[in-house]
Order: C-alpha cells, then sequence, then structure tokens
C-alpha cells in the first residue's frame, strides 16, 4: 500500500511545486468557506427585503435591483459576472 506524494496530488513536477499549489489551494479552501458564508448571509438579507416588500404590498422581486445587480457584477468581473451574478439572484430569491 503506497500514498500518495504531494506531486501526485498536485500535478507538479516538484516537491517545491507542489508545496506551493497545496498551500495556495489551502488559501483557496478558506477563500471559498468565506464566500460560502457571505451568500449564507446575503440570502438572510434578501429574505427580510422580500418579506418587507411582500408585507407593503409590493411584489417579491424588484426587476430594476436586479439589473442593476446583473450590472455591477458584469462591470466588475465581465460576462462571467452576469452569470455569478444570475446564480446568486436564483439563491436569494428563487426562480422568477
Amino acid at each position: 500500500m503506497s500514498t500518495a506524494t504531494g506531486t501526485d496530488k498536485t500535478g507538479a513536477r516538484t516537491e517545491e511545486a507542489a508545496d506551493v499549489i497545496t498551500g495556495a489551494r489551502d488559501r483557496i479552501d478558506a477563500l471559498d468557506d468565506r464566500i460560502i458564508g457571505l451568500v449564507q448571509e446575503r440570502m438572510a438579507i434578501s429574505a427580510v427585503i422580500q418579506e418587507a416588500r411582500i408585507a407593503s404590498g409590493g411584489r417579491r422581486v424588484n426587476l430594476s435591483r436586479e439589473m442593476d445587480v446583473l450590472g455591477h457584477y458584469r462591470d466588475a468581473l465581465g460576462k462571467p459576472g452576469t452569470s455569478l451574478a444570475m446564480t446568486l439572484l436564483e439563491l436569494c430569491r428563487g426562480r422568477v
């Protein structure tokens, strides 16, 4: 029974590169955890907004606000930002 070396796990050709990749992946994993937490926080805040809007007789979704969000992500991240924003909007309000 053999164990995988750092180079096997990372695809690197040297142990030094494998160490760099492993450290960078640890940082990415930590960032992903933070991003997931922020998305969950965004979902909770969106729910509060939707409840307040509905309670006041408004609609669940404000399309002009969603267009602003889409534009913000597109401007910051390019075309893929629009897809990311759409995913966030869907997570926060469900499919329209």
